[in-house]
């Protein structure tokens, strides 16, 4: 029996939580899928974002003029503070601005893999009411037509699909 609304209410499910839509067409395979691509995606982000604050938080802190920052060895082995710092302030801008790129497309790429989670159930859904009876058939035939108003034969070849 085909539901028509079925597509629909399959890509819903997925839209309000992530491998939804795939429970709703019997696709259990797919959960661990979705769940294991959508949470790396999370993952890197979070690693990033914690990462860019870090290194931001000590670019502004090294602009302000401090020298406490973890980038900046406390103390050597003979105790005494260094002059240089074990990265300099353009090194520290930019690995901030590198892990802010690499925050951002962690978060443009799961954006993406959850809209995919989404179009994947929709077109699964579409998918299990195609028709994949023995009864599909192709035939082929000669064609002939008698034009009404001149009796002139037309001829042709006849593609006949049987749903």
């Amino acid at each position: 029996m085909i539901n028509p609304l079925a597509p629909s209410k399959a890509a819903f499910y997925s839209a309000i939580l992530p491998g939804l839509g795939q429970v709703y067409n019997k696709r259990y395979w797919k959960v661990p899928i979705v769940y294991a691509v959508i949470g790396t995606g999370v993952y890197a982000y979070l690693w990033n974002d914690g990462k860019y604050n870090d290194y931001r938080s000590a670019f502004k802190r090294r602009q302000a003029g401090f020298t406490d920052d973890e980038f900046w060895d406390a103390r050597n082995p003979g105790g005494e503070i260094p002059d240089t710092p074990d990265l300099s302030t353009d090194a520290l801008q930019d690995a901030q601005e590198r892990f802010q790129r690499d925050r951002d497309l962690a978060l443009l790429v799961t954006i993406a893999m959850y809209a995919l989670n989404v179009v994947d159930a929709n077109v699964d859904a579409h998918l299990k009411q195609f028709n994949i009876d023995d009864d599909l058939s192709l035939d082929m035939r000669p064609y002939l037509d008698l034009n009404p108003v001149n009796n002139s034969p037309s001829y042709g070849l006849a593609f006949l699909i049987k749903f």
